[in-house]
């Protein structure tokens, strides 16, 4: 799973979008979570978490990023409108999470899956070693079998570093993980190409393109008065998204069995098409936009094994660092020649590189006192720089 299908002209096939999917990142927002602020919808959480575990015990792997801390709160502290101050808002999302964590978990151990909080800030994502961090306990959480839920870390955050909405954070976790599909749960149906409910003469997009300026101009609007998304921050979203290769559905949350249908194939709401395949948009990705912070040489076999077999790139097989770096940041692979076969993220810093070279995985607790990967660089982080 995770190839999308394309027609014989190349063109992604809406119905593969989700049945080849292997990770799936599904957001839901905040009047749905909150059945339009009344309090946690038990029921609809209740149903999309079974949803989600059926998903996983299928051998996907889902991350549910949630909104509905700050309604939530504001249900607790009985406030009928959403505050504006920052220090209110943090105040409402530090009462509201402990109730939001605690269903999510309730629901989905009772359908025999395990669950994780992460709370995310801009700053994780924006600094390349917390973004290395995040991803690396995402994917450990994925491959464990457990389904991480994600809000924004609203109780430390300001409006500087804010994401604004979490459709906006769903499309940045789908980046963070590569995921194949971000599904966005929405209280509508999906885009229509103006408003419905203005223009009678408004027709349901059901495919298009992500990133198409055309969609901007159909998805005007605001959002509720308990959200602070509105279509066009999906639209948005969904433009990011496609930026790592990811597709993006637009669904009613409410829809019967809605990410089980989808995932069988069936066209459910607004499905924007990426065009650009995952493992090309991640390539270009870290070939044309990081900046090179040194360089590891290799020997022969170890340049075999990463241009010839596709490894991970591990710190026996390096002879020698060049440079000063950190962890995350972007490095090239040189054979012994001196030629850049790879560039990828580092899992260590130049200092402690210099101590891992020759060494087995076995040695690294002894040399630095602890263990981040046993990988210097792992395949899924790195690209080769010829072919």
């Amino acid at each position: 799973m995770g190839d999308v299908v394309t027609n014989p002209n190349g063109v992604v096939d809406q119905a593969s979008v989700l049945r080849t999917a292997r990770r799936i990142v599904v957001k839901v927002g905040s009047s749905l979570v909150t059945n339009e602020g009344r309090g946690l919808d038990e029921e609809a959480i209740g149903h999309w978490c079974e949803q989600l575990a059926s998903l996983v015990q299928q051998g996907r792997e889902l991350i549910m990023v949630s909104s509905g801390a700050v309604a939530e709160g504001m249900k607790r502290l009985g406030w009928t409108a959403r505050p504006k101050e920052i220090n209110e808002l943090q105040a409402a999302a530090a009462v509201g999470q402990m109730g939001l964590v605690q269903m999510y978990e309730t629901k989905l151990r009772g359908c025999g899956v395990g669950s994780a909080q992460v709370l995310l800030t801009h700053a994780d994502l924006a600094d390349r070693e917390r973004y290395l961090n995040a991803r690396s306990t995402l994917l450990t959480l994925l491959q464990l079998g457990v389904v991480p839920v994600i809000n924004e870390n609203d109780t430390v955050v300001n409006d500087e570093i804010k994401f604004g909405d979490n459709d906006t954070l769903g499309a940045l976790v789908a980046n963070l993980v590569e995921a194949d599909v971000l599904v966005i749960l929405t209280d509508q149906r999906g885009l229509y190409t103006a408003d419905p409910r203005r223009d009678p003469s408004a027709t349901f997009v059901h495919v298009a393109r992500a990133g198409d300026a055309q969609l901007e101009a159909m998805a005007g609007g605001a959002g509720s008065g308990i959200g602070k998304g509105g279509m066009i921050t999906k639209i948005l979203a969904a433009k990011r998204a496609a930026g790592s290769g990811a597709s993006t559905v637009i669904a009613w949350g409410r829809e019967p069995q809605v990410l089980q249908r989808l995932c069988e194939g069936e066209a459910i709401g607004t499905c924007l098409l990426a065009q650009t395949p995952k493992n090309q948009a991640r390539k270009r990705w870290m070939a044309d936009h990081l900046q090179l912070r040194g360089a590891v040489m290799v020997d022969a076999g170890a340049a075999g094994k990463i241009v010839g077999e596709g490894k991970s790139l591990l710190p026996i097989g390096m002879t020698a660092v060049e440079g000063e770096f950190s962890r995350g940041d972007v490095i090239a692979v040189r054979d012994p020649a001196g030629l850049e076969i790879a560039r990828g993220l580092a899992n260590y810093a130049s200092s402690e590189a210099r101590l891992l070279c020759r060494k087995s995985s076995s040695d690294f607790e002894r040399l630095l006192g602890y263990v981040a990967e046993p990988e210097m660089i792992h395949r899924d982080n790195l690209v080769l720089a010829r072919g």
